[in-house]
């Protein structure tokens, strides 16, 4: 049946638009927008938006989830409906499950439990080596014609430049991009937080962000020699930044990703607290001697002068899109020993939250923070019918209060995983429906959703 969204805000970034009115998806494609849009079907269900943000769906380029293998942290029906809770309507999936996704079966598993299951778009990413082992590559036609968007071993990074360089020079015959956790291992080995005065006083091992920057610098040089696309991941440092920088300027084909957990927390968080508004945080339930394990991710939070530059660079152009990492756990991985505990958090019902926090405090401009999260990635993807409202583009829209307080309570997540430093946190912009494909994928209880006759008024 037709979905008309009524009387909201439309920001669409790929248009430049930005104005009051309505917006009609029909047969599962944007048919109508406008001031008012007519109405040529007899019944058809309504969203009233007033005093709320419409824009196209947002689209995640790094999610993990989990399946198959690790059912027990996430599911990929889980994971899709955590995604439309956090207005997500398109997910590129990482490799790194159990079998990786390295061949034809493990691709066409994730398609047809996504189709099955999953309420939101999934889009399987294949591994750059087989079992992301780091020693052979994986068959990448193969893959390539099986439908997965891009190669990644993230997590375990490609430490053979010989093989890496050839990974990029193979990806350009099948129009694929590589994603790249940058982490140089023969420095980060033991460590589990950055390197820093927290981790000093903490008494942990850290990691310092060379072992992040010295990978950015070679993956970038081996690009400019192979002229294939880099895309470099979860960016969490000044110096990948400015790296990152200066490979633009030469005009050499790389983009890259910032998290949303990055650019709104420090490594003060390992600690219980940290972020610019210390007074408004809440101290996890699971800090354990002073410490929070929902805070151990990989790359590190780093330092403050760290975050002050990735939003600078996301605000100039230098980093392309905002992902979210998403990494769920089950209780038990993280409710141990720092040094124990497993890397990652929970962030696709929380991300719009956190990053609203942002254009509250006048460091992104609201449109420049929705191009981040749809019309760049789907230009990264090479999906010109994603991340857009244009009239004839996939009916995905996102519908969000700006305005709307919240606070985290991770036990009522549709994740599995409830593995987030924010739980307690007072957040600031609420998703309220998520429509993928013209259906209704998520919807707050306080938002109506009726079905009327044309002849109604509206």
């Amino acid at each position: 049946m037709p979905l008309l969204v009524v009387g909201g805000r439309i920001l669409d970034p790929s248009q430049g638009i930005d104005m009051m009115g309505d917006l009609l998806i029909a047969d599962g494609i944007i048919s109508q927008l406008g001031e008012k849009v007519a109405i040529p079907h007899e019944r058809h269900l309504v969203l009233r938006a007033g005093g709320m943000m419409v824009t196209p769906g947002f689209i995640d380029l790094h999610c993990h989830l989990r399946e198959p293998g690790f059912e027990e942290k996430e599911t990929i029906a889980t994971g899709t409906r955590a995604a439309a809770r956090g207005g997500f309507t398109t997910l590129c999936c990482m490799a790194n499950t159990n079998p990786p996704i390295d061949h034809r079966a493990a691709v066409e598993f994730v398609q047809q439990k996504a189709a099955a299951e999953g309420v939101v778009r999934v889009l399987p990413i294949g591994c750059i080596t087989k079992g992301r082992e780091g020693e052979e590559m994986v068959e990448m036609g193969e893959l390539a014609q099986a439908g997965v968007v891009a190669l990644s071993d993230d997590g375990s990074p490609v430490m053979d430049s010989r093989l890496m360089r050839y990974a990029l020079e193979y990806s350009r015959l099948f129009d694929l991009f590589l994603i790249e956790h940058c982490e140089d291992l023969s420095l980060s080995q033991g460590g589990v937080m950055n390197e820093g005065w927290v981790s000093t006083r903490l008494g942990l091992k850290g990691i310092p962000p060379a072992a992040e920057e010295i990978m950015v610098a070679r993956d970038i040089a081996l690009a400019e020699m192979t002229g294939a696309r880099l895309h470099i991941a979860h960016v969490s440092t000044a110096g990948s930044a400015d790296l990152i920088r200066r490979a633009k300027d030469k005009g050499i084909p790389v983009t890259a990703e910032v998290t949303p957990h990055h650019l709104t927390m420090t490594e003060e968080r390992v600690m219980g607290y940290g972020g610019e508004d210390k007074k408004a945080v809440k101290p996890s339930s699971l800090a354990l001697s002073c410490y929070d394990t929902n805070a151990k991710v990989n790359p590190p939070l780093r330092s403050e002068q760290d975050v002050q530059a990735l939003i600078d660079a996301l605000s100039e152009g230098v980093i392309d899109v905002i992902a979210t990492d998403h990494a769920p756990h089950e209780d038990v991985a993280k409710m141990c020993e720092y040094d124990l505990a497993a890397f990652g958090i929970s962030g696709l019902e929380t991300a719009l939250g956190s990053l609203m926090t942002l254009v509250h405090e006048g460091k992104i401009d609201l449109m420049a923070l929705i191009s981040k999260l749809t019309v760049e990635p789907a230009k990264i993807l090479h999906k010109n019918e994603l991340g857009t409202l244009k009239l004839g583009s996939s009916g995905d829209v996102t519908i969000f209060d700006p305005e709307a307080e919240w606070v985290v309570d991770p036990s009522a997540f549709a994740s599995k995983g409830r593995n987030t430093p924010l739980g307690g946190c007072l957040l600031k912009g609420k998703v309220m429906a998520t429509i993928c494909r013209g259906e209704v994928a998520y919807k707050d209880d306080a938002l109506k959703l009726e079905t009327i006759r044309r002849e109604a008024r509206i």
